[in-house]
């Protein structure tokens, strides 16, 4: 499946969705000051998008090494995409990513897995296999979903603020619903992708 590079970023924010990681963020950094908040969640967005930038650079050749194609790249991100969907449009009270430990955050759970998360590494890795010749804007996707990840959460206190209970669970089940169908055309991408490759088909 081609992805043209607004395709990519839409892909890769409604992945990141910061809008759902809000209440992660207010858990993990209530005792943390108010002044140093915004250092913290800096930093991971920073780690997050090294992790996400050295999975687009290397993610196809640890695949590849491992003997993993293109199409289980894609038909496994389409099922971590649709897990992730599934928790979003039928939320639990831990939330997407589970239990999270509270106090001042480093790493984890921010930057991985809020951010760079199975959903997001396994995009990027996708979205670099299926175009390499394009690495420069796939990472431009990275660092611009990630700019946009640190804008939301840095504002986490004033969004829930305006925003609301019912409002920002409403966006992240919308976002869910999208991710859900998403995943259906990943899925059916992979699919066709495999049934391509293999012999007497993909040579007719």
């Amino acid at each position: 499946m081609e992805y043209s590079f607004w395709g990519g970023l839409m892909l890769m924010l409604l992945m990141a969705d910061p809008l759902g990681n809000i209440p992660i963020v207010l858990a993990c950094t209530k005792t943390v000051p108010n002044r140093r908040r915004v250092w913290v969640i800096l930093r991971e967005n920073l780690i997050a998008a090294v992790l996400l930038l050295l999975a687009m650079l290397f993610g196809k050749s640890f695949l590849t090494a491992i003997g993993l194609s293109d199409a289980a790249l894609s038909i496994g991100g389409a099922v971590i995409v649709l897990l992730m969907a599934i928790r979003m449009v039928f939320p639990t009270p831990e939330g997407v990513f589970g239990n999270t430990p509270g106090g001042e955050p480093y790493i984890v759970p921010i930057a991985v897995p809020a951010i760079a998360g199975p959903s997001t590494l396994a995009t990027i890795m996708m979205l670099a296999a299926s175009a390499p010749d394009r690495l420069w804007e796939w990472a431009a996707v990275v660092l611009i979903t990630c700019f946009a990840s640190f804008c939301v959460l840095a504002s986490a206190d004033w969004l829930e603020r305006h925003l609301g209970d019912k409002l920002t669970q409403a966006i992240e089940r919308l976002t869910g619903l999208i991710l859900a169908m998403m995943a259906t055309q990943m899925f059916l991408s992979g699919i066709a992708s495999y049934i391509a490759s293999l012999p007497g088909i993909g040579t007719k």
